[in-house]
């Protein structure tokens, strides 16, 4: 059973609409990215079981597609829009910090949790914007975009739950993202479960254990 936790409505920021469900950690946030389809109340069950006791920033992506919230444009499934990525993205680096500062989370202690569409979404943000999160746990993702230099992401901790029969997210993809993350220097962990593209408990119960065990450390 999921613990029930006080979800508020903010004025919106930077042009994004969002929630926030107040931690008893004040330092350390988590910035929870839907997938397509989904909304800022999306993702709030699992990032209240991976990261219990953290703030839980949940901002709904701005490129709407058919009716459906997503973070970036694409041309055709499978197909992303790198030019709307980066602009995107570019919002969205204006929003991650005066989130931060409203809600009192410090300049270290802002992590990243995306599903899908909202995975890319922070695999984007880690490629263009390196300093914008302390961490990421991405759950089936695919390359973005390739950057123009690649950044540096030295000991950035990075989390990768990927699945083996995913039709959704071409698996070669998803190890061209790995090869980068890992050329740019990231401390990543990956896991391929034997699934599409939902996951399961004992995924959700992985991260658990390594998101603890990660800021155990950096605290």
């Amino acid at each position: 059973m999921t613990p029930e936790r006080d979800i508020q409505k903010q004025e919106p920021l930077e042009g994004f609409t969002y929630v926030v469900s107040p931690g008893t950690d004040t330092s350390t946030g988590v910035m929870l990215l839907h997938g397509t389809g989904g909304d800022e109340y999306d993702l709030l069950d699992l990032g209240t079981v991976t990261a219990p006791g953290t703030t839980l920033i949940s901002p709904r992506g701005r490129a709407p597609e058919n009716g459906m919230n997503r973070w970036f444009s694409r041309h055709a499934a499978g197909v992303l829009d790198e030019e709307d990525i980066r602009r995107r993205a570019l919002e969205l680096s204006r929003f991650i910090p005066a989130a931060r500062n409203r809600h009192g989370i410090s300049t270290d202690g802002l992590w990243a949790l995306g599903f899908s569409n909202g995975a890319n979404m922070a695999a984007a943000m880690l490629l263009l914007y390196p300093n914008a999160f302390s961490g990421a746990i991405l759950m089936r993702p695919m390359l973005p975009l390739k950057p123009d230099t690649l950044p540096d992401l030295s000991g950035l901790p990075v989390y990768v739950a990927a699945g083996t029969r995913d039709t959704m997210i071409p698996g070669e993809s998803t190890r061209e993202l790995l090869t980068l993350l890992e050329r740019c220097g990231a401390d990543l962990t990956v896991t391929w479960a034997d699934r599409g593209h939902q996951f399961g408990t004992d995924e959700v119960d992985d991260v658990r254990q390594w998101f603890a065990g990660k800021t155990e450390t950096s605290g």
